[in-house]
């Protein structure tokens, strides 16, 4: 039986695309209503680009940082509720910053781990008091000779960087740009190989590689993947406060190399059941 491809999905898959309602309706259709699967055959038959990422998450909450007075190391940790009006509240926040403290003084990025005992309790109380489901969903740690720090002012996103030397103020920079700009990779060479197998399939399903011969479209995939590399590595990206110079230029100026960076983003990678409005009322009123 074929999904049914609602009113919002098409939306969402417009909002994503920049595509017109009835080429993203009929894509949606031949993806049996998979909207990532839709998007990866877009690229395909027009050679689209990357598409959005989706513009709903399924949790709330905050993320929030702590780094060493000497920069040897930090932790960042994402705290989710249901909704943003808890994320602001300050019984919530003081919670957050309880669970930094823990993780920091105790180096510890096992939730789990941490969460044994007093954090778990307090977590409890908390639900009990306002209502909603508290979670902590993740820490990393963070060592290094240069950590620096980033939270964006909403607190939704957070970076730490580490550099192998240098001021501090470049590690803050460069965690800055991450938050900024989102690369997946902090050198081309760390580029995940079934990534790269992905995007070689998705350019050669291209039009325009229609009928070449091999050796031309090797060069132009090869062409492709190395401007996919430069796009998607931190490295290679201009820096957004200066595009003349690209990140990794700004880092080896300061006598450092990167060891790598941790960019949290509330509720990423959390998949939320959408469920259309007008169906939603029908099934109401039944």
């Amino acid at each position: 039986m074929a999904a049914k491809i609602s009113a919002s999905m098409v939306k969402e898959l417009r909002e994503r695309t920049s595509l017109g309602m009835l080429e993203c309706k009929k894509a949606l259709a031949e993806a049996d209503g998979d909207i990532e699967l839709a998007i990866e055959n877009l690229r395909k038959s027009s050679g689209m680009k990357a598409a959005k990422k989706a513009g709903r998450t399924a949790a709330d909450g905050v993320v929030a940082v702590k780094v060493a007075d000497d920069n040897s190391y930090g932790v960042v940790v994402e705290v989710n509720s249901e909704t943003d009006f808890v994320a602001r509240d300050a019984g919530f926040l003081a919670y957050v910053d309880t669970v930094v403290e823990a993780a920091f003084a105790a180096k510890q990025a096992d939730v789990a781990a941490l969460m044994a005992g007093d954090l778990e309790s307090a977590r409890e109380a908390l639900v009990q008091k306002i209502g909603e489901n508290i979670s902590v969903r993740r820490i990393a740690l963070v060592e290094g000779a240069n950590v620096g720090a980033y939270v964006h002012s909403n607190n939704k996103i957070a970076v730490l960087t580490s550099l192998t030397a240098g001021e501090n103020v470049v590690a803050k920079d460069v965690a800055m740009h991450t938050a900024a700009v989102n690369p997946r990779v902090a050198k081309p060479e760390e580029m995940p190989e079934e990534v790269l197998i992905k995007e070689k399939e998705i350019i050669l399903a291209q039009p325009d590689m229609a009928g070449k011969p091999a050796e031309i479209a090797e060069k132009m995939v090869g062409g492709r993947i190395k401007k996919f590399l430069a796009e998607n590595s931190l490295v290679e990206q201009a820096f957004v406060k200066n595009p003349e110079v690209k990140v990794g230029q700004l880092i080896k100026d300061a006598g450092a190399d990167i060891n790598g960076f941790v960019r949290f983003e509330v509720g990423e990678g959390i998949e939320v059941e959408k469920v259309d409005f007008a169906d939603e009322v029908a099934a109401a009123l039944k």
